[in-house]
């Protein structure tokens, strides 16, 4: 079967920056849906046409894979608004209650990057943002997607679309 919208590719990949030092690797074969909201376009563009079997090493500059960096979604919240467990690293769902930065978005996942004792510093970038990324790519399996699947535009699974960043350390995927 030829990769068309809506179909479900299942792949393995290696995820490197553009010095190919490793950021992320999914060795066991995972299921996304090709046409919704799990890969990237370009990744997408790609996988086009293509069937099992198919390999790809592509380079993707930042805007086609995470965005520029953008300095104005860090913003600075008063430490009171938090949690005494928070460190830095944590990711957080949208700003606190009570928040008093404006303009920000508010289904953004935010990165606490620096706590102090009177603010807090949260980052609403994705951690890759501004980062050209070399992607390797095999397609092991291909199958219709179902109804369900198709609507969500999803399979259930976040690949590098992913809203919710990893963590130091944590897979992308």
């Amino acid at each position: 079967m030829n990769i068309v919208k809506p179909c479900v590719v299942t792949l393995t990949w290696a995820l490197t920056d553009a010095q190919n030092r490793p950021i992320d690797e999914l060795k066991e074969p995972t299921e996304f849906l090709f046409g919704g909201e799990d890969l990237l376009p370009k990744i997408e563009d790609a996988l086009q046409g293509q069937e099992v079997g198919f390999e790809a090493h592509l380079h993707l500059e930042p805007e086609h894979a995470f965005g520029d960096y953008d300095a104005q979604l860090v913003c600075f919240e008063d430490r009171k608004l938090f949690p005494e467990s928070l460190e830095e690293g944590m990711r957080i769902e949208g700003l606190p209650a009570g928040a008093l930065t404006q303009g920000m978005p508010a289904e953004a996942i935010y990165t606490v990057t620096e706590v102090y004792a009177s603010h807090v510093v949260l980052d609403g970038n994705h951690p890759m943002a501004g980062m050209a990324i070399r992607i390797q790519l095999k397609v092991l399996d291909v199958r219709e997607a179902t109804e369900d699947e198709a609507q969500r535009g999803t399979v259930g699974r976040e690949l590098l679309a992913v809203v919710e960043a990893p963590g130091p350390g944590e897979p992308l995927h």
